[in-house]
């Protein structure tokens, strides 16, 4: 189980430096995806399924879908639609698939009995709820502010504003 860890923790690593060090935006959402999906393995790995399931659930699959969202109503035109004709080339999806590759061996391995995996959850849906809302509940209340001043922030930098002097 240690091995599995420390290898989901460093894919988890490795993605998120992709993420950060990137300069396409799309690039490190497929990044930023992959390192999601490491950490819920760790999650799992930890004897938290239920955290697993929600890093999944919310961070993998509502949060990237806001970020994709947020990236498509910038519309970026003619540069765009060059932009996407490149992204179709092998090369440019060969790093998040080996990273996604390396996830999805890991994951079977644990699946299909790798020593060492508890069987049960340690952690309860209804632990992870008391602590969201009892002692984490500034916290998760600020994160969902931060994610909320970033849609606007996005929607205010991507809007398309008259020019002057024409109508319309």
């Amino acid at each position: 189980m240690t091995a599995a860890f420390y290898l989901a923790a460093a894919i988890a690593l490795l993605a998120t430096l992709r993420v950060v060090t990137g300069f396409d935006a799309v690039h490190a959402l497929l990044y930023l995806i992959v390192s999601l999906l490491a950490v819920a393995v760790a999650f799992f790995l930890l004897g938290a399924p239920f955290a697993a399931a929600l890093e999944v659930l919310i961070y993998a699959g509502a949060v990237v879908v806001l970020f994709v969202f947020v990236v498509m109503m910038l519309n970026l035109g003619e540069k765009a639609a060059a932009q996407e004709e490149r992204w179709l080339q092998p090369g440019i999806w060969i790093g998040p698939a080996i990273l996604s590759g390396l996830l999805l061996v890991e994951l079977l391995g644990i699946l299909w009995g790798l020593p060492g995996v508890p069987g049960r959850a340690a952690v309860t849906a209804r632990q992870v709820g008391a602590a969201l809302y009892g002692p984490y509940l500034l916290a998760v209340e600020l994160a969902s502010m931060l994610l909320l001043a970033a849609v606007v922030g996005a929607y205010h930098i991507g809007r398309h504003r008259p020019e002057e002097g024409r109508d319309g």
